[in-house]
């Protein structure tokens, strides 16, 4: 808007007055006397109204405003303000400090080795695993090994070995009915790319009658193993998996020292692995070959028997664990020789073992197909079954059976997920919570991590639980279950009262409470 403008809309012009107020001038056409050019209208006048000065704030000049810093009052005020600030700062400092030092310290993790970390999964048989029934079939079947979260594969034996035929034995040669160097280290490369390890069963007579030929040979074997072991070591193998090592530490007790030297100190930064088989089932036995052959993991059959009760079960488990560190201890029920899961525990039981293992404190062992229920028929090394999520065309019985194949996969894929994340799992505390005849409860907890309770009913009937320890809140949330309907996930149960039928497993969390 111009200046003009303004001054215009400041006239006020009294053409609105009443017309008895309005002042009388000459005549009408003459113009108007009292102006000046006689062009005011008659009875009209301008009142100009002068505009508003805005008034600026220059504020002190400088020299002003240092002579007003220099005097006592500011100089006082400055100090203090100044004193006011350090003595908040250093507040805040305290406060902090006084949080760190009255906050609960976080517990030193454990030393652990990478297969503490997830269950190991055997192929015993590579004809038998894939489609290819070779070790490219093997290969080609990675990213779905890596979606169950394991951490190692325990590949073979796969070495020329003719049944008890020492003679022929060649350690370093692959059999043509498993593939060829190529295509092994074709698997290696591709397991290591999804950080799974490779272990190689290297068992000398593993189609024989006894691992380890006779006591005349163990001293022949054990000295051609050596060199056989540099070999696979170089190329790129993690560890290595031998059956029968009792006989050979005892029979040439330095032989098996040099074994043990070159797999288990022949690499700097990441260790390899070096686990032993054992036939034998008590816990007393698997305690005293632990310590005299100095295996990293021994895979036994002290969980295999069907005729162990709950209590057997758990002392099995304490007397392990009081003797060993839980880093040492590893967990299997099937195997190679003894066959799959499903076929030594029944398939309605393979969930419930499946969480067994994958609770306890140790590394969980299971044999390929454990993780779809997959049954032995007339042999120990059946076809493994591979399902596309996305076939449509079966139908009737076969879509029920591949239904629960998934279901119970996706059950597996769900405890080794959480076994692999959560440290109460992974190397947490082991607490006996409840042991009976059919029954077994444990709490599993690390520092400040959330807490876990695995509870187990091998009985006919059903059973209520009731768990008590100053750990234990007074409920918990379902994570897993066998019982999706009376123990449905995310609900919430009591633990004075908790309710497990036949052949029923659940896994409850809570969180920790400083």
């Amino acid at each position: 808007m111009s200046k003009d403008t303004e001054v215009d809309m400041k006239d006020v012009e009294l053409n609105d007055m009443d017309q008895e107020k309005q002042p009388m001038t000459g005549g009408a056409g003459n113009g108007d006397a009292g102006s000046p050019n006689g062009t005011e209208k008659n009875g009209s006048v301008k009142v100009k109204i002068p505009e508003e000065t805005e008034t600026k704030f220059t504020g002190l000049s400088k020299d002003e405003l240092l002579r007003v810093a220099g005097t006592p009052g500011w100089v006082r005020t400055r100090w203090a303000l100044l004193i006011l600030f350090w003595l908040g700062w250093l507040g805040m400092l305290a406060g902090a400090v006084a949080i760190i030092v009255q906050a609960p310290r976080c517990k030193d993790l454990p030393a652990m080795n990478w297969w503490n970390y997830g269950p190991l999964y055997q192929i015993g048989d590579v004809q038998a695993f894939s489609e290819s029934q070779n070790l490219k079939g093997v290969e080609n079947k990675i990213d779905r090994l890596s979606q169950l979260k394991v951490k190692g594969l325990v590949i073979g034996p796969i070495h020329v070995a003719p049944l008890d035929n020492l003679v022929s034995l060649n350690f370093e040669a692959i059999s043509s009915d498993a593939g060829n160097l190529e295509q092994f280290k074709g698997l290696i490369t591709a397991a290591h790319k999804k950080s799974i390890n490779v272990i190689l069963d290297l068992t000398p007579n593993y189609l024989g009658s006894g691992p380890w030929f006779s006591n005349v040979s163990v001293t022949n074997v054990a000295e051609r193993l050596k060199s056989a072991l540099v070999f696979w070591l170089n190329q790129g193998v993690d560890g290595i998996q031998l059956s029968g090592v009792e006989r050979v530490a005892s029979v040439v007790p330095s032989l098996w020292a040099d074994i043990r030297a070159i797999v288990q100190n022949g690499t700097e930064g990441k260790r390899r692995l070096l686990i032993g088989v054992t036939e034998k089932t008590s816990a007393v036995e698997v305690s005293e070959l632990l310590n005299s052959t100095g295996v990293d993991l021994l895979l036994s059959g002290a969980l295999r028997s069907k005729t162990m009760t709950a209590t057997d079960r758990a002392q099995t488990v304490q007397q392990l664990l009081s003797s060993h560190n839980q880093t040492q201890l590893a967990w299997n029920i099937g195997d190679r020789k003894k066959g799959h899961l499903a076929t030594l525990v029944g398939p309605d039981m393979v969930n419930f073992n499946q969480m067994l293992l994958l609770t306890l404190p140790g590394t969980p062992v299971f044999n390929y197909g454990d993780e779809i229920a997959l049954a032995d028929a007339d042999t120990k090394s059946p076809k493994m079954l591979w399902d596309p999520a996305d076939d449509e065309d079966t139908n009737g019985t076969a879509k029920e059976e591949k239904e629960q194949r998934l279901s119970c996969r996706s059950f597996f894929k769900t405890l080794s997920e959480l076994r692999g994340k959560e440290r109460s799992l992974q190397h947490g505390d082991y607490i006996p919570l409840f042991n009976s005849t059919s029954a077994l409860a444990y709490l599993r907890q690390w520092d400040q991590s959330g807490r876990y309770i695995a509870a187990f009913n091998w009985g006919s009937d059903v059973v209520t639980i009731q768990l008590a320890h100053p750990n234990l809140p007074g409920k918990a949330v379902v994570q897993v279950s066998t019982d999706k309907v009376n123990l449905a996930p995310d609900s919430t149960v009591e633990l004075s009262a908790l309710e497990l039928g036949p052949g029923q497993a659940v896994l409850l969390q809570f969180p920790y409470i400083s």
